[in-house]
């Protein structure tokens, strides 16, 4: 139910964070993966450490804001392995400051990044998936999806978006045998959370107090629902929004 060996999973920013931590649970469990960012040098070094765990890992440069490299990124990782048995939509972008302080630029900017971003990515890998007899998507959220976060307008904006727009794909391509889900992360130590501390006063502890598991989740923490949503384990499962966040989302008080 695990294994995902001949499989093909296409990750976008799978350089570094959350998304080299779901890579490495596919690479793990016996998958293929095309690692799609656009830091090239970061995803050589992402690429060399899947090698190293027997994987076979082909690199590709993509901006997911515009629609034709997104295009140009699925011929690509087609053409390299033949088929894209999952899509793991993962790149994504914030700026962080109070909701009046936007331009009309940089909300945009978030907003096709985010959110335009998966839905092009899905959009392109469709008609490979369909071909081949079904697929698996799977987009992230964040604990935005859930709560207002007064320093991240556009960002929690595209992330309420994206649960949504993936119930849509869910149904839309259930008789495709497509399923698509969200991951929700909840605070995870990462380059852009670490940001976020130094930007947000009294953060990081206020996060590790929340926390039920008492503290925050590490890119490791999503190799094991990677592999469960790029797999077999998950064919019965689609259009959910699941929370990796050590209990953050459920606590109380």
């Amino acid at each position: 139910m695990f294994d995902l060996t001949g499989r093909v999973a296409l990750v976008t920013g799978g350089n570094g964070g959350i998304g080299l931590g779901m890579a490495r649970g596919m690479a793990k469990a016996g998958a293929s993966i095309v690692i799609a960012a656009r830091n090239q040098e970061k995803s050589a070094k992402a690429a060399d450490e899947l090698r190293a765990l027997g994987g076979r890992v082909e690199i590709v440069a993509v901006d997911v804001a515009s629609e034709q490299s997104v295009k140009d990124m699925v011929k690509a990782a087609l053409d390299h392995f033949g088929r894209v048995d999952c899509l793991v939509a993962n790149a994504g972008v914030n700026d962080r400051k109070p909701p009046q302080d936007y331009t009309a630029e940089e909300w945009k900017w978030i907003l096709e990044t985010n959110l335009s971003g998966p839905f092009y990515c899905a959009q392109s890998v469709y008609p490979a998936m369909k071909a081949q007899g079904g697929g698996k998507i799977v987009t992230i959220g964040s604990m935005a999806s859930i709560f207002g976060l007064p320093f991240a307008a556009a960002y929690a904006s595209t992330k309420g978006g994206i649960v949504q727009l993936s119930r849509v794909l869910a149904t839309a391509w259930a008789q495709d045998n497509i399923q698509v889900n969200s991951i929700l992360p909840g605070w995870i130590d990462t380059e852009l959370t670490r940001n976020a501390r130094s930007q947000v006063g009294g953060l990081h502890d206020r996060v590790e107090t929340r926390t039920p598991a008492g503290r925050w989740g590490k890119p490791d923490d999503f190799e094991g629902i990677a592999v469960f949503l790029a797999g077999p384990g998950s064919d019965f499962v689609t259009g959910t929004a699941i929370p990796v966040d050590g209990g953050y989302s459920v606590m109380g008080g």
